[in-house]
């Protein structure tokens, strides 16, 4: 029996490599040619990832190493199950569940820090006013008209001041940030200290003695209103108009594809530049797609998957070990020969690619410019006269996706967005585009060119959380030659900071009358 199938074994493995020679001699012709059929030659494996995508699809995963005939030459290997929990899993899960209840302790105990605060703020100028009628109402003098003006100051003064402080720090907060915020902080303890040395003074020289002069009580009141307004627009400064300037050049790289934007940043702590870049990332960026990335790994894997070594001695056989180290040798020298003709594959690669792109495109444009001249907006006088068939956008975008659907699902097979776009998403777009009396053309320019990341479903790009990789500590401020990385689940963003050079300019003054000129005529020359 153990005969039997070795020598069956040997029958596939020698028939397989006289066919494949023999392909291998048609196929070059056929290369020549550039006419190269790929269908008879790829096959596809379908295996599970060991993490979660970001742009995350279950059905998407095993898509984004196949080529646009998945249909006719995909291998699925069985037995595996994608909604399986390993025990990695399980971990992963319980650490994002402790991460994410931190974050939100963390951010509801400094909001309600904030309130206190605040409540103490604007509390306090009242309390000077009023505990003196509470506690020695019959010792203190009367108010004058001077005095009762001022009460009208204090009210617009701390209407101001929380118009102001609503405006300034009363805001949907962006994100949370793995520190505090360094002058955000000094100003609070700025404040709280300034408000108990206002408590400390009006308990020594106030209470204690029971002042009867109410109208210098009440200028004290106001001189505290007056110093918040004044920290307040400390505020300001320190938190908005402090990096406005631009001071530093930041160039951010996404890790996988190379993509590069450059921004202009200000005085700026390591995570509050993280912060504006990863504002920037979601407007500015393409859409991160893995499919694009899968086709370099697999036309590696390809190279060294037509190498094989056999040892027809077995491996009980004593040289067995001394053969491995000149197997390798073996590979690595066959795998250096092919790589010298890997750069003809590649061209004639990209140009299939390209010429396949080209006509998919043209036959969808066309696809849907047929489309959409079956569809009229309708006046409103026609609305009146007009029969029952009447239908709003969506009926209108129902009734004429089947016509476009095939080969808008061809194009974005073969440009690797079929996982960006869903069918539901598609036809709330194109009745969108109906609703607004947008072309062709402009349905289309979502789908031909890429676009940034926000114009995706929150599914396909939201990062759950970013990951702060710094040398440095995050709440210093930028410098030349900062670098840091914002990691996510499938890449990161590795930015490296340069500082604007100083810029010296000089004055050169050129007198008007000095704009002379004479014409100078030569002999051979006609005029």
């Amino acid at each position: 029996m153990d005969t039997e199938s070795t020598y069956s074994g040997y029958s596939y493995y020698s028939g397989r490599s006289r066919g494949s020679h023999r392909h291998g001699e048609r196929s070059r012709d056929r290369h020549k040619s550039r006419s190269k059929d790929t269908r008879s030659e790829k096959s596809v494996t379908i295996n599970t990832p060991p993490a979660e995508p970001l742009l995350g699809d279950s059905a998407v995963r095993g898509e984004q190493v196949q080529d646009d005939n998945w249909g006719e030459t995909t291998t699925a290997v069985t037995g595996t199950s994608e909604h399986s929990l390993s025990q990695e899993d399980i971990v992963r899960i319980t650490k994002d569940l402790e991460d994410s209840v931190g974050l939100d302790c963390r951010r509801y105990f400094t909001l309600t820090l904030a309130v206190i605060l605040g409540l103490l703020v604007f509390l306090t100028p009242l309390a000077f006013l009023v505990l003196p009628h509470l506690l020695w109402p019959e010792k203190l003098q009367s108010c004058g008209t001077a005095c009762e003006g001022l009460f009208i100051s204090v009210a617009f003064k701390l209407l101001i001041l929380l118009l102001a402080v609503w405006a300034l720090f009363f805001r949907p907060p962006r994100a949370g940030l793995p520190r505090v915020f360094v002058f955000r902080a000094l100003l609070a303890v700025l404040v709280l200290l300034f408000v108990v040395s206002y408590w400390l003074f009006y308990g020594v020289r106030i209470l204690d003695s029971q002042d009867e002069n109410y109208q210098g009580i009440v200028q004290y009141a106001v001189s505290l209103v007056d110093a918040l307004l004044f920290i307040h627009y400390l505020a300001i400064v320190l938190l908005e108009l402090r990096q406005l300037q631009p001071c530093f050049s930041v160039c951010v790289t996404r890790s996988t594809d190379g993509e590069i934007r450059h921004y202009n940043l200000g005085q700026l702590s390591i995570q509050r530049a993280a912060l504006a870049i990863l504002e920037h990332y979601y407007c500015d960026f393409p859409v991160h797609n893995p499919a694009l990335l899968s086709a370099s790994k697999s036309r590696a894997a390809k190279h060294l998957a037509g190498l094989k070594v056999y040892n027809v001695d077995g491996p009980g056989n004593n040289a067995a070990a001394g053969l491995a180290h000149s197997q390798s040798r073996a590979m690595i020298a066959a795998a250096a020969r092919r790589r010298d003709t890997s750069h003809n594959d590649l061209y004639y690669e990209e140009a299939e690619h390209e010429r396949r792109v080209r006509k998919r495109k043209a036959r969808l444009v066309v696809a849907v410019e047929e489309a959409f001249t079956h569809i009229k907006r309708m006046q409103e006088e026609e609305q009146k006269k007009a029969p029952g068939d009447v239908m709003d956008p969506r009926e209108a975008a129902q009734a004429i996706f089947p016509s476009m659907a095939r080969a808008l699902q061809k194009y974005l097979r073969t440009t690797k967005q079929q996982h960006c776009h869903s069918m539901e998403s598609i036809q709330q777009h194109l009745a969108f585009c109906i609703t607004n009396n947008m072309t062709p053309k402009a349905f289309l320019e979502s789908y031909l060119t890429p676009g940034p990341t926000l114009q995706y479903s929150r599914d396909h790009w939201l990062a759950r959380q970013w990951t702060l990789i710094s040398e440095a500590s995050v709440t210093s401020g930028l410098k030349d030659g900062t670098i840091f990385l914002l990691k996510c689940v499938d890449f990161s963003l590795v930015v490296t900071t340069k500082k604007i050079p100083y810029i010296q300019m000089s004055e050169e003054y050129i007198d008007p009358k000095s704009h002379k000129f004479v014409l100078r005529l030569q002999s051979e020359t006609s005029v």
